[in-house]
């Protein structure tokens, strides 16, 4: 996915079960999140930074949306242990990372192995992507303040 593509409707299902669209931000500017996986410190981070500034977010007309390929009872403990108020949806079947374009091969000490790059999409009212950061330039632990300088 490029700045200017329209994301995709179905986005996936939330830690409870619940099936997010995008239909259902119409009218909302969407902070849709991917990150590795739960309970590692970048992740813990970067939720923990994107929560504080929550408020500030939704003042700002945005929805936030986080998305790993973790399982919703992953999720759902997540959330819980670190009071995360905005769905994460549980992408077991790697379908929205991969339309996405964030599950690529990676690297670590020498092993390959596919995974997700951190990702964090912009999508205006319409539905259309505003804005890509990914990689290196998300900063986890002032991720939040990050997209509202933004």
């Amino acid at each position: 996915m490029q700045i200017g593509d329209r994301a995709p409707e179905i986005l996936g299902y939330d830690e409870d079960g619940q099936e997010i669209r995008l239909s259902q931000f119409q009218g909302q500017k969407l902070v849709l999140y991917f990150y590795p996986k739960d309970n590692t410190s970048g992740c813990t981070a970067e939720a923990c930074s994107i929560r504080d500034n929550y408020s500030e977010l939704r003042k700002k007309g945005y929805a936030v949306v986080g998305v790993s390929v973790d399982s919703a009872a992953s999720h759902q403990k997540f959330k819980a242990k670190h009071d995360l108020p905005f769905p994460l949806i549980a992408d077991t079947d790697h379908s929205l990372v991969e339309q996405m374009g964030v599950w690529a091969e990676k690297s670590m000490y020498g092993r390959k192995y596919f995974g997700t790059v951190r990702t964090t999409f912009l999508i205006n009212e319409d539905g259309l992507i505003e804005n890509i950061i990914q990689g290196k330039a998300i900063k986890t632990k002032t991720h939040g303040e990050q997209l509202l300088s933004l």
